[in-house]
């Protein structure tokens, strides 16, 4: 494996991890009353995941791996 010769800068690593910073997540819009809400997850306002009814608990349910 070969090994880098010089050490890098912070300029050049910034550079280089400029591109790692955390987008901010957008929300989706529920497809049965509209409101915004995060995707993948029943929405708070109707209790409703696409148009299937969801749980009572509204997507905080943590469910364990054996439950899929």
């Amino acid at each position: 494996m070969p090994h880098p010769k010089r050490r890098q800068s912070r300029h050049r690593q910034g550079i280089r991890r400029s591109h790692l910073a955390v987008k901010p997540s957008q929300p989706s819009h529920c497809a049965r009353c509209g409101s915004p809400s995060k995707p993948h997850r029943v929405c708070d306002s109707c209790g409703y995941y696409g148009f299937q009814k969801g749980s009572d608990k509204k997507g905080m349910e943590v469910f364990r791996k054996d439950d899929f």
